[in-house]
């Protein structure tokens, strides 16, 4: 399990430049958050764009909305990562 969290955030840091710390404050923040709400929910967008660096458009911020609150989230990577270059 170790192996493939130190890969998975490998990739991640790879892919967008974010340090695995950085991931894990987020992650902690949003431990006990309410994904059912539409103004946590797009905190968290816009939070996640900005480590990234990646802007987010108000058409692809909406897709994501959605699909969180909506409990419509992908389960693997290849389609989560499709959600996010739509």
């Amino acid at each position: 399990m170790a192996d493939f969290k130190q890969n998975m955030f490998d990739q991640i840091q790879k892919k967008s430049n974010v340090q695995p710390d950085d991931i894990m404050k987020v992650a902690q923040s949003v431990q006990n958050a309410d994904f059912s709400d539409e103004k946590t929910v797009r905190k968290l967008v816009k939070q996640l764009s900005s480590l990234a660096g990646k802007p987010v458009s108000k058409q692809k911020e909406e897709k994501i909305v959605k699909a969180i609150i909506g409990n419509q989230m992908p389960k693997d990577m290849n389609t989560l990562s499709k959600l996010f270059k739509n």
